[in-house]
């Protein structure tokens, strides 16, 4: 009896860790394909030292104070596909022009969204991330790298916000990507 008893107990520890240790956002892959798309991205222009930049424009939470977003193509895995980009600035003195004329001095994070065909179809396949200004992968608050499927289902995230997106294809600006 007492070793069924600790076989059991072993069987669902083992269960248990399989069900902790599967996040369903920031895992390996999710960071692998994070750096592959922060590359590709760098390789276009489209992020890091003298990156194309739009318009600022007064922003609203979570993303900042004022952002300024661009709605592009890059290719990551030898696929061309969407990507939107949205820099994220605050800090004290920002302003659009303050932003304007020193994007550098006040970018905190660069928010994407990219898709990616067959990932996550529920969702409209969009891939998300959360970078810093260089390009490493930012955290939640609970320590969870912020790549992938963020806070699919939780009331708080990426997804859970922007299925308010008026058009049904997840994105605020414009309803293109049904």
């Amino acid at each position: 009896m007492r070793k069924r008893i600790m076989a059991t107990a072993g069987a669902l520890c083992i269960g248990f860790t399989s069900v902790v240790s599967a996040a369903p956002f920031g895992g390996t892959d999710d960071m692998g394909y994070a750096g592959k798309l922060w590359s590709a991205m760098e390789g276009d222009g489209l992020v890091g030292n003298n990156a194309i930049m739009s318009a600022p424009y007064t922003g609203v939470h979570p993303h900042g104070a004022i952002l300024d977003t661009l709605d592009a193509t890059t290719t990551v895995d030898g696929k061309k596909n969407v990507v939107i980009i949205k820099r994220n600035y605050g800090g004290p003195g920002v302003s659009k022009q303050a932003v304007a004329n020193d994007p550098a001095k006040f970018l905190k994070a660069i928010t994407v969204m990219y898709k990616r065909p067959g990932y996550d179809p529920e969702d409209k396949d969009w891939f998300w991330v959360k970078f810093n200004p260089k390009g490493g992968v930012l955290k939640n608050p609970k320590g969870m790298s912020l790549a992938g499927k963020v806070a699919k289902g939780a009331a708080e995230g990426c997804i859970a916000c922007h299925t308010a997106a008026p058009g049904g294809d997840l994105v605020f600006n414009h309803d293109r990507y049904k």
